[in-house]
């Protein structure tokens, strides 16, 4: 993406620096002591899937009584003594831990662990899984939870059990330690904002649709306003824009320019908030919801082999930039970048996800890929398709 802290990022940059010593001492409310340590685990015989496990580990307590979270953990074939790399797979809301989502990664030699967040089991309907006795708190947000104690509220527990499925699967034989990543899918992109910037032992992340700043213009600004204080409270405890700055691991962010609940402009001052070095993924009208559109773009996979396998990483934009007529973007890649587009948008009002987004044709020379700007276009940003057909957006420009 381009260079941070550019002339127009400045202020912003100074305001999170108020926020990032927050984070700090909002860091303390977790004893990674403790949830850095592999959780006790208990069997889930009942739970049968082929090439992985069902289980239950120990979690923190909830209202003073014990908790277990469910999770399903696989394995890839592997030679004896072979180390493997690993990934940490975070449902969205109305989800569970997903079996298939685990063999996906098994299949493409990594070692995964999907939990459940929210105190459920596999099973049911999109949104009402079954509970199980030993659950926390339900999710997703928890802002009913808001007037009740930090360490009885969902988001505590639910980057708390994110963490400790990372211990779990960082101890087992099988897995290097040392390669492990971590994607999450709506508000389990939101929870992989948070854990990112809790627990620095992640190798990248890659949160799909979920980001910080919700009380801007997400699809919870109306709940947040209407709690008025108490929404306040909630954005300073859990919104992901107080963690973001610790999370100095590389992230892709996955999104959609239409996406309903995680508006671009959220995206994009989560990813300036992140210190690290960011690879953005902002596909044309790209469905919201687990199973292919957000357990399977290849760009995840291509993202996680450059990090844990040593693979050809995803092409780099440079810089980008325009002038009245012309916009344009510099790259680097080392594989074929056979396709530019400029998506664009004419529509100055109105909410994000209701704008009308158009293509028009960015031809590629000398790693530049320009277009000129059509009659009316307010918003913008290129899409370079490479020889695998993997796409990598630079930063959306207005004006």
């Amino acid at each position: 993406m381009n260079a941070k802290f550019s002339f127009s990022q400045l202020f912003a940059a100074l305001f999170l620096g108020v926020v990032s010593y927050a984070s700090q001492a909002n860091q303390t409310m977790w004893n990674l002591d403790q949830l850095s340590q592999a959780p006790k685990t208990y069997p889930a015989p009942e739970w049968k899937e082929a090439g992985i496990e069902a289980l239950f580990y120990e979690t923190l307590p909830w209202k003073g009584q014990p908790t277990r979270a469910f999770a399903w953990i696989g394995m890839p074939e592997h030679a004896p003594g072979e180390k493997v790399p690993a990934m940490v797979l975070v449902h969205g809301g109305g989800g569970t831990a997903f079996a298939d989502w685990v063999r996906l990664w098994t299949k493409r030699g990594y070692a995964a662990i999907a939990m459940d967040t929210c105190g459920s089991l596999p099973g049911g309907e999109h949104g009402k899984r079954p509970r199980h006795e030993f659950g926390g708190p339900p999710g997703w947000g928890g802002f009913d939870q808001i007037d009740g104690p930090i360490e009885d509220q969902w988001t505590y527990h639910a980057v708390a059990d994110v963490i400790l499925a990372h211990s779990l699967l960082r101890s087992q034989p099988e897995v290097d330690a040392n390669r492990i990543g971590i994607t999450g899918i709506s508000w389990g992109g939101y929870l992989t904002c948070i854990v990112a910037g809790v627990d620095n032992r992640f190798q990248f992340a890659a949160p799909v649709y979920g980001c910080g700043f919700l009380g801007e213009n997400s699809t919870w600004k109306g709940a947040l306003d209407g709690m008025k204080e108490r929404g306040q409270t909630w954005l300073k405890l859990w919104d992901p824009s107080v963690y973001l700055l610790d999370a100095k691991m590389p992230f892709l962010w996955v999104d959609g320019t239409n996406d309903f609940a995680y508006p671009l402009d959220s995206v994009q001052k989560s990813y300036r908030a992140a210190p690290g070095t960011d690879t953005l993924c902002t596909k044309l009208r790209m469905p919201h919801g687990h199973g292919g559109p957000g357990e399977n773009p290849e760009e995840i996979h291509a993202f996680a082999n450059t990090f844990l396998k040593g693979g050809a990483p995803l092409a780099k934009i440079e810089k980008s930039g325009h002038d009245d007529k012309t916009a344009w973007a510099t790259f680097t890649a080392q594989t074929l970048i056979v396709k530019g587009e400029l998506l664009y948008t004419k529509a100055s009002t109105g909410p994000w996800h209701e704008r009308l987004w158009e293509t028009a044709p960015a031809p590629i020379e000398n790693n530049k890929a320009s277009a000129p700007l059509p009659d009316g276009a307010v918003a913008w940003f290129f899409n370079l398709t490479d020889e695998r057909g993997l796409i990598v957006s630079s930063e959306m420009e207005q004006r």
